[in-house]
């Protein structure tokens, strides 16, 4: 045995100490890190060829291996941009180099260019919704991956195309009196435009209906007439379909609208008719929901949901072996196998969840443990170098 070699074997035991202990520093320091996956230090033996009378000691080598695929907790909040995934997968995200990676970190927050960004300063990508079919996804790469803005719509305005009026007209009404109401409907522009509604008695049972639009300098534009003849019953037995006619005003296009009349009655009552058009006026963007199915949608104002994008989730093989980044962040290796691409709530990944955030799937009791257990064997190996060293130093000492 040389006693050059006991000292050797008593420093790779101190590194090899030495390396747990920063694994574990890690772990404590990452401990409320969102979607942070636990690293550990693993030892392996060292051996020297050694003879029958004579040993020679060799010494330990450390592995680190990650938990990536360890779930962690969940931490719900009142942001509908946190994110989480229940299940397998990551999010996919782009640096500011334009790379894309993989991560768990969900705590995403919207910027003032309207993407989504975590704390880390990594960009959500995803694809451009699509509400006949998803998109086509690259199984082995990024490619048509886009950053997901949820200000890209901007203002939103929804033109009328059809709506139903109802209502009652009083059948005690003398013939050629006339009743009138208004509806409105919504132009090209996301502009108000009232529609009046004319109804006039022209014989028992029978009104004609004539719709048209007045003009802010007083100017009238019939739209569309009918002929409303009402049974014994008071029933509706003829009439009451009208589509208007298309009409500019101000610029703007105030298209053909559909309009179903049937439910009006001709009662002995009051006249009352009140009616309800599709469309909506302009209106910016007023939150985001994110769906389990990773679907973005945009709210706006005026309620309207539409959905823009849907969140790209990614996958490999051994995601154990994926290398770590900077930010929390992965990327491919060759021993993680290739990039799989997917959705959520798909075969092979989980749900994601909105309003919630993955918590590190680390154990501070347990890193507290490892702690103590690897400054007690550093120090036991300190002593095996210090033993050597005072053998050595009695070898020396032989000759004087």
């Amino acid at each position: 045995m040389s006693l050059y070699g006991t000292m050797r074997t008593g420093v790779s035991g101190m590194n090899a100490q030495a390396n747990r202990l920063g694994t574990v520093g890690d772990n404590i320091a990452n401990s409320s890190t969102v979607g942070y996956k636990k690293s550990s230090t693993q030892f392996s033996s060292m051996l020297l060829p050694s003879s029958g009378s004579s040993y020679n000691s060799g010494g330990v080598e450390t592995t680190v291996r990650y938990s990536i695929n360890d779930q962690g907790s969940f931490t719900y909040t009142t942001s509908a941009t946190d994110l989480a995934i229940d299940g397998d997968g990551f999010f996919v995200v782009q640096g500011s180099d334009g790379t894309e990676y993989m991560t768990r970190s969900g705590n995403f927050e919207e910027m003032d260019d309207g993407t989504l960004q975590n704390s880390a300063g990594y960009t959500l990508m995803g694809y451009p919704y699509s509400s006949t079919e998803d998109p086509t996804i690259v199984i082995n790469g990024f490619e048509g991956l886009v950053p997901i803005n949820i200000d890209s719509g901007g203002l939103n305005a929804t033109p009328s195309t059809e709506g139903v009026v109802e209502g009652n007209l009083n059948a005690n009404a003398a013939i050629a009196s006339s009743y009138k109401a208004s509806v409105v409907a919504f132009d090209s522009q996301g502009n108000s435009r009232p529609l009046d509604l004319n109804y006039t008695k022209t014989a028992a049972n029978s009104w004609d209906l004539t719709i048209s639009y007045t003009d802010s300098v007083g100017t009238t534009t019939t739209l569309g007439t009918d002929t409303l003849t009402f049974g014994a019953d008071g029933k509706l037995t003829s009439g009451g379909t009208v589509t208007t006619t298309p009409l500019t005003i101000d610029g703007a296009e105030l298209g053909a609208v559909d309009l179903d009349f049937t439910k009006t009655t001709q009662l002995g009552s009051a006249s009352s008719v009140e009616g309800d058009i599709d469309g909506q006026g302009a209106s910016g963007v007023d939150r985001v929901e994110i769906s389990k199915d990773g679907i973005v949608s945009v709210i706006y104002g005026n309620g309207q949901s539409i959905p823009t994008y849907r969140i790209a989730m990614a996958t490999v093989q051994s995601p154990n072996n994926l290398t770590p980044m900077a930010g929390n962040v992965y990327s491919q290796s060759n021993d993680s196998g290739v990039v799989v691409m997917g959705y959520s709530g798909t075969s092979g990944y989980g749900d994601i969840l909105s309003n919630a955030l993955e918590d590190s799937n680390v154990d501070i009791a347990e890193e507290l443990t490892a702690m103590i257990e690897s400054q007690r064997n550093y120090t036991a190996n300190s002593k095996v170098f210090q033993t050597g060293s005072e053998l050595l130093e009695t070898l020396v000492n032989l000759k004087r």
